[in-house]
């Protein structure tokens, strides 16, 4: 008995040293955004990582009656012109120092314009996504909530 017991707390040790990580203490996972005038859900974005950077990418769309079901980024230059927005990469080359990710950038599909971005994981579990042009004092800030999956 004490030898399996011993050996159960081994392999504990193992994983936890693994480098298996919480991913509640990450921005990886699936978050639901808000419009920023309704406050009404908007669409679902799933980060993971690409190349060793964080990316996202659009995975549901919360539409309006009325609003096209599948809409498409006529604003976007460049390869996103035209393309589906739902299962576009709207988040990408993000590096983590800390709590802050940050060096990326985040493209708006209804505008088409692409920013600067920082992502911040709030003490409430909450996702501070911070869009900017050249100095973060010049964006503006979204707040993802984490979708349980």
């Amino acid at each position: 008995m004490r030898l399996s017991t011993f050996g159960f707390f081994a392999a504990c040790l193992l994983v936890r040293g693994s480098g298996a990580q919480d991913i509640s203490a990450t921005p990886l996972g699936t978050w639901r955004t808000f419009d920023d005038d309704t406050h009404a859900p908007k669409a679902l974005v799933e980060i993971s990582v690409q190349d060793g950077e964080l990316s996202g990418r659009i995975v549901k769309l919360f539409r309006e009656a009325g609003e096209d079901p599948d809409p498409h980024c006529s604003a976007c230059r460049g390869q996103r012109k035209d393309q589906r927005v739902l299962g576009m990469t709207i988040l990408w080359g993000m590096h983590g120092d800390g709590a802050v990710w940050s060096g990326g950038e985040i493209l708006d599909p209804e505008e088409g314009a692409i920013y600067r971005a920082k992502l911040h994981l709030a003490s409430d579990g909450k996702l501070e996504v911070r869009g900017y042009l050249g100095i973060s004092l010049l964006g503006r800030t979204q707040v993802w909530e984490r979708v349980q999956e």
